[in-house]
């Protein structure tokens, strides 16, 4: 199995991934790796902090973009180099995320494509922007 490659991708092309976040998820992410911060597990914590409740790691948010990248846009074999992003609401558990990246560069020269990278939840809220640069397979 191989993604696109360069010549493959246009300006504009889109994919995305959903994913309903549980606590499961949460629990299976804090024991990976090691961010056990009582506001994702600790619901008597959780419940005097700003958000009045649990909250999912933004990590475990932004993975999302890696599944579209690495699975569908370009696929198989790309090589992630380069991500920026910017968390602007909290994902509760039970939220479910839809990762969605669009093509807005492609550096043909270089192999890398520049994709613009959103996650929202099941209200169309943005809870999550960023850009991320990645290699397609060649």
């Amino acid at each position: 199995m191989k993604g696109k490659t360069i010549n493959q991708i246009k300006i504009g092309d889109k994919a995305y991934f959903q994913k309903t976040i549980t606590e499961t998820d949460v629990y299976m992410y804090a024991g990976v790796t090691g961010d056990q911060n009582p506001a994702h597990i600790n619901e008597i914590f959780a419940k005097e902090t700003f958000f009045k409740g649990r909250i999912a790691h933004g990590m475990l948010t932004a993975g999302l973009i890696s599944a579209v990248l690495g699975m569908q846009l370009p696929g198989p074999g790309t090589i992630y180099l380069k991500q920026n992003l910017k968390f602007l609401a909290p994902v509760k558990f039970n939220d479910t995320i839809k990762a969605e990246v669009e093509v807005i560069e492609v550096i043909t020269e270089k192999n890398r494509i520049k994709v613009k990278t959103v996650c929202t939840n099941q209200n169309d809220e943005i809870v999550l922007t960023g850009e991320a640069t990645v290699m397609p397979p060649k």
